[in-house]
């Protein structure tokens, strides 16, 4: 059986927005759908502490888990809904929730002033950690019943290193369950001593870069396209730098997914600096699917 769909809450319009978009996912998946408020428990354990048990706070976390259930089962009605209050932060808590989750669905803003900063910091951080697919929901549609998760292509970035690549297998799934096309994209750029007005100096029709980039496109495709057949599969090459073409490739799209390997930095795993931008930025909401090391 298919793991439950995870999402994580914070009260805010994003999160709301993204438990519509996992209602609609689990029920494409016919997957239960699990809610997680992960609430701040320093704030709420000085609340205990002033005002006993029972306090407006402790009240409040467990309002806005439920009302967000109650919000999935009104969109999706018979999907099966959970939802769940964990006292610690959120960082933690939903990089656990990814152990079991088929995937973990997070909203792109949080409260409060800093909000675009706040849950970016925790979007990130989770997926740089995550073992599962993290899916953030972005863009500026309102999402309505019945539309948004089976609209629109899925796109896909194929990787530096393509060969069986899970980001890649994740697409070719996502689209089949919809039954849209999946339009797989590899950026390449030239040298910088090779401008786009100069003949290439390898002699040939086609930069050398270029070559190497369509090589890779169908590496990355040949070992999956036979798992997904009745996908329609689009390929896409396009000079440029790989975030600047997998943000204008997200325009109109249902999903971009990308590959993450989880590079080690001076503070543990972190996300490349495309896979960063995308998620700042695209217009569509993105799956950062973990590749095996």
């Amino acid at each position: 059986m298919d793991r439950p769909l995870v999402v994580g809450v914070d009260g805010s319009e994003s999160s709301l927005r993204a438990v519509d978009w996992a209602a609609d996912e689990a029920a494409l998946r016919g997957v239960p759908l699990r809610v997680v408020y992960a609430s701040l428990w320093e704030r709420y354990e000085r609340a205990v502490f002033a005002s006993g048990p029972g306090t407006s706070e402790q009240v409040l976390t467990d309002v806005l888990a439920v009302t967000a259930a109650k919000r999935a089962r009104r969109r999706v009605p018979g999907l099966k809904v959970t939802s769940e209050v964990v006292a610690e932060g959120p960082v933690p808590v939903l990089r656990r929730a990814s152990h079991d989750a088929g995937a973990l669905v997070l909203g792109s803003r949080g409260r409060g002033g800093a909000a675009e900063l706040l849950l970016g910091s925790v979007s990130l951080a989770v997926a740089g950690h995550a073992d599962g697919p993290v899916i953030v929901v972005r863009g500026d549609h309102d999402n309505p019943a019945g539309t948004g998760v089976r609209d629109g292509r899925i796109v896909v970035g194929v990787p530096d290193e393509p060969a069986d690549s899970e980001a890649v297998r994740f697409a070719f799934r996502e689209a089949a369950r919809r039954g849209v096309p999946l339009e797989a994209v590899r950026a390449w750029h030239r040298p910088a001593y090779e401008s786009a007005d100069q003949p290439p100096l390898t002699g040939g029709p086609d930069p050398v870069q270029r070559r190497r980039a369509e090589e890779a496109l169908e590496a990355g495709l040949r070992a999956l396209a036979g798992e997904c057949p009745s996908v329609e599969v689009r390929r896409r090459l396009v000079e440029g730098h790989a975030r600047t073409v997998l943000l204008d490739a997200s325009a109109g799209a249902a999903l971009l997914v990308v590959g993450a390997r989880q590079p080690i930095g001076p503070f543990g795993p972190q996300i490349g600096r495309v896979t960063h931008a995308v998620l700042h930025h695209a217009a569509c909401p993105v799956a950062v699917v973990p590749e095996r090391s």
